[in-house]
C-alpha cells in the first residue's frame, strides 16, 4: 500500500508550543502564585469567605478607643500589618501563598485558631517622685490626685516595685485569611479559590492549543 506523507507547518508549531508548554510549567504557576494571593486579598475585603467570627466587645472597644471612636472595624486589618505581609512565590514545579514579615508570630494563629499560653511572670513599675520620696501626681484635680506619673529610664527620682503577673491563656478564633481551610497537614482551597484555580489552568491549556 502507498504511504503519504503530509506535513503542516500550523500543526507543528501548535504540537511544538504544546510540548514547550507542558515542559515548563513556570508560566502557568506564576498565574496561579497570582490567582492565590488575589483570592487572599479578596478575604481580607469580605472578611471571611464564609465570613470570619466577629470581633469580641472588649477588642471593639479597644479598637474604637485606639481609633479615637473610628467606627470602621475590619476584621483582622488593625494596623494592616498582616494583610501587607501576604506574598507568593513560584517556580518550576509550585506556587504558593503565605504571610511572614512583620507578622510572622501571630500569621499562622490567626489562619488555623488556637491558643495561646502565657506563664506568670513579673513586671517593675517605675513612678516617679519628688525630692522628699513622695509620689508625683498627674493634676490635683479630680480623679487626676489619685493617678501616679510613670518615670522614663532618664528619671532619676523614683520609687521601683515588682509586681506578680499570674499566667493566663487566650483563645484566637480560627480566620483563614489564606485562601484554603482545614489543618496545615490538610489544607483544602476554598470553593471561590478552587474555581479562580481551574479556570486560570483551563485558560492555560486553551492556549496551549490555540
Amino acid at each position: 500500500m502507498p504511504q503519504v506523507s503530509l506535513e503542516s507547518a500550523a500543526a507543528t508549531e501548535q504540537l511544538r508550543r504544546i510540548e514547550a508548554g507542558v515542559s515548563d510549567l513556570t508560566p502557568l504557576y506564576r498565574v496561579l502564585a497570582g490567582t492565590l494571593e488575589a483570592e487572599t486579598e479578596a478575604n481580607f475585603a469580605a472578611q471571611g469567605r464564609p465570613g470570619w467570627k466577629p470581633l469580641s466587645e472588649a477588642t471593639k472597644a479597644a479598637r474604637l478607643k485606639r481609633n479615637r471612636g473610628s467606627s470602621v472595624l475590619m476584621i483582622l486589618q488593625d494596623r494592616g500589618i498582616l494583610a501587607a505581609s501576604v506574598s507568593s512565590a513560584y517556580g518550576a514545579d509550585f506556587a504558593q501563598v503565605g504571610a511572614g514579615g512583620a507578622a510572622k508570630d501571630y500569621a499562622a494563629i490567626q489562619q488555623f485558631g488556637g491558643t495561646i499560653e502565657r506563664p506568670p511572670y513579673s513586671v517593675k513599675t517605675r513612678l516617679r517622685t519628688d525630692r522628699q520620696g513622695n509620689l508625683l501626681r498627674q493634676g490635683d484635680q479630680g480623679t487626676a490626685k489619685n493617678r501616679a506619673v510613670f518615670a522614663k529610664d532618664s528619671h532619676k527620682q523614683v520609687r521601683e516595685t515588682w509586681h506578680e503577673v499570674p499566667g493566663f491563656s487566650v483563645t484566637i478564633a480560627a480566620r483563614p485569611y489564606l485562601p484554603f481551610a482545614g489543618s496545615a497537614e490538610a489544607p483544602v482551597l476554598q470553593p471561590e479559590a478552587e474555581r479562580s484555580v481551574l479556570a486560570a489552568v483551563t485558560a492555560y491549556v486553551d492556549q496551549l492549543i490555540g
